[in-house]
């Protein structure tokens, strides 16, 4: 029965990696190599990010929420965004678009996170002797996370790899990016500042996911039309 939830938890962290790549044209286009490499440009990011949480972070004795500390690692978060933009522009890719190039970017970035941060605590704590909605709830999170991966590199492809976007869009974009970016302290915020219990972080997580998914995507509409 541990195994059987462990395999449950397990498929719905990971599983939605693996249908979004084969029920979309990614599939059709062979982008697993540039996913793999986001992956590896991932890797490395959070290496940096860990090396300056380490250096710049004191450990907090407590889980109270310091908006000393927390600014500090949102700056530290933008790390990411530097990631992103080296996987987008720098990296060497096949002869795809922009429309597949960043869903495999934003794929192999979410794939990365999700092995790094919760495969260790799925095998460690989805096998115990006691069921918790704890690995589903994290779960949930990586879909959402997922999300938040794919509609952030939309918003970097738009602001880093299309030129003839419409000026009135710009700051929105930028706008966006930065929220995305930020939502690894909005939510400590939520948990340490405001005492929000897990599940409802991860509501909230899904839910925004969800707003920042769809204004990404009519941002991307919206830039692609042609200019008047």
């Amino acid at each position: 029965m541990t195994v059987f939830h462990f395999f449950n938890c397990a498929i719905l962290t990971f599983g939605p990696h693996a249908v979004y790549y084969s029920a979309t044209p990614l599939s059709e286009y062979d982008t697993l190599g540039t996913s793999v490499k986001a992956a590896l440009v991932y890797l490395g990011t959070a290496l940096v990010k860990l090396v300056c949480l380490a250096t710049f972070l004191k450990v907090s004795e407590n889980e109270s929420f310091d908006p000393y500390q927390e600014l500090l690692k949102a700056l530290i978060g933008f790390i990411d965004v530097a990631g992103l933009y080296f996987a987008l522009t720098q990296l060497t890719h096949r002869n795809i678009s922009q429309n597949h190039k960043f869903q495999a970017v934003g794929l192999g970035w979410a794939f990365a996170d999700s092995v790094l941060h919760r495969l260790a605590p799925l095998w460690v704590g989805a096998r115990g002797l006691e069921f918790t909605w704890d690995y589903i709830l994290q779960g949930l999170e990586a879909n959402a996370n997922l999300v938040f991966s794919i509609s952030l590199a939309a918003l970097g492809s738009l602001m880093w790899l299309r030129k003839n976007k419409p000026k009135s869009l710009i700051p929105i974009i930028y706008a966006c990016a930065g929220i995305v970016a930020t939502m690894p302290s909005i939510t400590s915020y939520l948990r340490r500042g405001l005492g929000w219990h897990f599940p409802k972080v991860v509501g909230f997580e899904l839910f925004t996911s969800l707003a920042m998914a769809f204004i990404s995507w009519q941002l991307f509409s919206a830039c692609q039309r042609p200019s008047a």
